[in-house]
């Protein structure tokens, strides 16, 4: 039941006949996993607990950059170097201390996949990768819940309600049977490499939360066999409609092979005293020549796309550190080469040339 502080908060929301007392009350009951707390998650979390869903856990195990201000608005310069789950969390409860917020300051993999959902009626996925989108797809598929998906880039925006329980027992479709597998490494480039305005992401995000909402209340018709895709330029929201049925079982949960180890980083400042103490260093610039024109820290350039066919070139004995923009593309290359044999000290720079 609603305190009287509860319902002077909530006042503007519960005079809406389509919600009501009872619409509210199901907000207060329900508990939902929001995976990523970076450009969606941090709009998506601050609508969600000013709503008033009543439980919200926060999976996240990075931590604030620099180059995350200009659209993760939920931090601020104090929180440089936090972990992001935990600073939300404390952001969120200033915003409602109604609610009980629970921080997982760890990244999603296969490990903890299923036990993080098990507490949870509804996931909303704000990740920015590959590797956990479709982790969370497949964990919600295991697990019967429904995932709230959202992904930008650039000025584009998608958001779409996978894995939707129909009143006939049967699922709606998921990610999987929109985009059956992952697209190759480097293939298709993240915010970090293209760039996005920071305004965007708080639009999908807070779109995500109303998809939340309306799962959790029944107002409305939810995304659910749709795909929503938002052009911000022209300002235009353009629905497909996918299939009504889900017909791509999932019967496993894996991680990526692309996805790094945490004890096969370093950080800028840990270089930094690497080079001040004169250790020997392998420094490859996993970037495009342009790129590497434009500023670098040394080393020699080796892109990507073509670090298997030159590991010829590379010393294994060396410690070897891969570097890149923002540290997607180095960690993917990480992943690689430590698929072989051979390189006994092999390490990335956490958060790339944006946090050097």
């Amino acid at each position: 039941m609603l305190k009287p502080e509860e319902t002077a908060y909530y006042s503007r929301q519960l005079r809406l006949p389509e919600l009501g007392r009872a619409g509210q009350e199901r907000l207060g009951a329900a508990r939902v996993l929001v995976v990523g707390a970076g450009g969606l998650g941090g709009p998506l979390l601050q609508y969600l607990a000013a709503a008033g869903v009543g439980h919200i856990g926060i999976v996240d195990g990075d931590t604030v950059h620099l180059s995350n201000l200009h659209r993760q608005v939920l931090y601020g310069y104090a929180d440089i170097g936090r972990k992001k789950a935990e600073a939300a969390r404390e952001r969120l409860l200033q915003l409602n201390p109604h609610v009980e917020i629970v921080a997982y300051g760890e990244y999603f993999t296969a490990a903890n996949a299923l036990d993080l959902l098990v507490n949870y009626d509804v996931v909303a996925d704000g990740s920015d990768n590959f590797p956990t989108r479709y982790l969370v797809n497949d964990a919600c598929v295991l697990m019967g819940k429904v995932n709230i998906y959202a992904a930008v880039s650039r000025l584009e925006g998608q958001i779409a309600v996978f894995n939707y329980l129909y009143p006939d027992g049967r699922r709606g479709p998921h990610y999987r049977d929109l985009y059956p597998e992952p697209p190759l490494p480097g293939s298709v480039p993240n915010c970090a490499e293209s760039g996005v305005l920071g305004v965007l992401p708080g639009i999908i995000g807070a779109m995500q939360a109303s998809e939340v909402i309306k799962i959790i209340t029944g107002i409305g018709e939810p995304l659910a066999g749709k795909l929503a895709l938002f052009e911000l330029t022209t300002s235009t929201w353009r629905v497909l409609h996918m299939m009504s049925h889900t017909h791509t079982p999932v019967t496993k949960l894996e991680d990526n092979p692309f996805f790094c180890a945490d004890n096969q980083v370093v950080t800028a400042n840990q270089l930094r005293q690497m080079q001040a103490e004169n250790i020997t260093l392998q420094l490859i610039d996993v970037r495009e020549p342009e790129e590497h024109e434009r500023f670098h820290i040394g080393g020699c350039l080796i892109p990507l796309s073509e670090i298997l066919e030159r590991i010829g070139e590379l010393d294994p004995n060396k410690v070897t550190i891969l570097y890149c923009q923002s540290g997607r593309r180095s960690a993917l290359a990480l992943a690689l080469l430590s698929a072989g044999e051979g390189f006994q000290h092999l390490y990335h720079l956490e958060g790339g040339l944006d946090e050097w």
